[in-house]
């Protein structure tokens, strides 16, 4: 059983940033997907990006140029550094561990596809 633990959302300004934590613990697969998603209230579950070792990253259309992954494979911790932070941004913030692979079918973005996830952290945009 793989542990996930989110850490870091809170309130911030818009055009501010952040920085969110996934500490994973138990026996990860190093080849897995390590997925962000968000939800808003009212909404499904969103898709962030997501990350590979090796350095292969995705970004969703609203996320790219403005979110960065980043990994420390010493600490089992990957990181969601996220900048120019807008109102609708506004979402509980997920990270999630898979065997997907970045190749072939988009299923790197659907939820469903993962098997692992963490307890959410909240981040708020708003002046």
């Amino acid at each position: 059983q793989v542990l996930l633990v989110e850490s870091g959302g809170g309130l911030v300004q818009p055009g501010g940033s952040l920085r969110l934590s996934c500490a994973a613990s138990g026996p990860a697969n190093s080849n897995y997907a390590m997925g962000w998603f968000r939800q808003a209230p009212g909404n499904d579950k969103e898709f962030v990006g997501a990350s590979w070792n090796g350095g292969i990253s995705i970004y969703s259309a609203s996320a790219r140029g403005r979110f960065t992954f980043s990994r420390d494979n010493a600490k089992s911790t990957v990181y969601l550094r996220m900048n120019s932070l807008k109102t609708e941004d506004t979402a509980v913030y997920y990270c999630a561990a898979g065997a997907i692979s970045p190749y072939g079918s988009s299923s790197y973005s659907n939820y469903a596809a993962y098997e692992y996830w963490g307890q959410g952290t909240q981040v708020t945009v708003s002046a």
